[in-house]
């Protein structure tokens, strides 16, 4: 059994959460560009596309324009990314780090803390089925192997990948149907696309960069006062 928010390891350095940040804030802009692009790149380079945004709409919208080898391979790299820098953030730093992710979602505070009682009697499952950010920080700070979790995190996310890909087969009349559409009205599509998430992207950008100051007063990492804010405000 684990054991729920403890964290078992120690940071190797006193700016170790801004090295996990940086990643993790290349990996948002990267998806909201590639979401302010999906218009023009759905039905051009689809497989572009699932490299920069790899949420189940952009998934469902291309897996019948790719094949099988391009579209688990790119699609499995781009889901499993970020997942070993919010494991590692929850192993380091634990109850802290759990804290401040409850803070930053209050409208979804309760449904984390749900899941913090559920991971301590089902934690494989749960890394199977939903092994988003949360629940992979979650992992790390329960102290979940490495070894387990990586295994788990990737079978759960091929099967992800296979469940959206008989998807697309059973309703590839309606998807195609759907991408004529965005084809034909492409211009005006892709200008408000880029208009609102450039709008998200400097939002998230100045969120980003506010909560990594309160996660770093939250588990004490000190930075010098002459230090150069990271690129997200």
């Amino acid at each position: 059994m684990v054991s729920p928010t403890r964290g078992r390891g120690h940071p190797p350095g006193p700016h170790t959460l801004r090295y996990l940040a940086i990643p993790i804030v290349i990996l948002i802009v990267v998806s909201n560009v590639g979401n302010a692009l999906a218009p023009e790149l759905v039905n051009s380079h689809p497989l572009q596309l699932i490299a920069m945004n790899s949420s189940n709409r952009v998934l469902i919208l291309v897996t019948n324009r790719l094949d099988a080898l391009s579209y688990y391979g790119v699609g499995t790299l781009r889901l499993l990314v970020a997942d070993p820098l919010f494991f590692l953030i929850g192993y380091w730093y634990g109850d802290a780090a759990i804290r401040w992710i409850e803070r930053r979602t209050k409208s979804t505070g309760e449904t984390l803390r749900q899941w913090e009682g559920w991971f301590a009697k089902a934690a494989y499952p749960i890394v199977f089925v939903a092994p988003n950010q949360y629940v992979c920080l979650f992992a790390g700070a329960a102290g979940m192997s490495v070894g387990g979790f990586f295994a788990t995190n990737i079978a759960g996310t091929l099967m992800r990948l296979y469940l959206i890909r008989r998807l697309g087969e059973a309703f590839e009349s309606p998807i195609d149907d759907l991408l004529s559409a965005i084809r034909e009205y492409r211009i005006p599509l892709l200008i408000a696309s880029v208009v609102l998430f450039s709008l998200m992207t400097v939002k998230e950008l100045r969120s980003s960069g506010q909560g990594m100051d309160e996660l770093e007063e939250e588990v004490g990492e000190d930075r010098p006062t002459d230090e150069l804010e990271p690129p997200v405000s």
